[in-house]
């Protein structure tokens, strides 16, 4: 029992002492360097960006409207494919009750994910649309 204890305590000192290393070793270096740099944060993200990558986050063409249209066709997807799945199930219920119950939760539980899903683009929508300086809508590009 001690031994098992006595093991767990060394394993978490070795990876308390890996951790540490990490971080020293990601610390240290970086002050030295950082002395004679003379780049912002903006400068050095657009240094990282690729040539056919969005400039702006928010927009039409930004990448918080990318990513949440792709979300979107997604769940949309899944929700198309638990309805036939529901479908399916509720045909082949044989008439069982708890078969014929269980067809059309899933039914129910697609559609309202579906719902939820299209209600929170809408929200997700009008804050950048409201809050963002110059963000626009950012609509179905798929």
């Amino acid at each position: 029992m001690w031994s098992k204890r006595i093991k767990t305590i060394r394993i978490l000192f070795l990876l308390g002492g890996i951790f540490f290393a990490i971080i020293l070793l990601a610390i240290v270096p970086t002050t030295a360097f950082a002395a004679g740099f003379d780049m912002s944060m903006l400068d050095g993200a657009n240094s990282a960006r690729g040539v056919d990558q969005a400039t702006t986050l928010f927009g039409s063409t930004g990448i918080f409207t990318t990513i949440s249209n792709v979300m979107l066709f997604l769940v949309g997807a899944i929700s198309v494919v638990m309805v036939v799945i529901g479908g399916m199930r509720y045909v082949i219920s044989g008439g069982n009750t708890a078969n014929v119950g269980a067809a059309k939760n899933t039914i129910l539980y697609a559609i309202v994910g579906l719902v939820i899903s299209i209600l929170a683009y809408a929200v997700v929508n009008f804050v950048i649309g409201s809050f963002v300086p110059g963000g626009e809508t950012g609509g179905t590009n798929l």
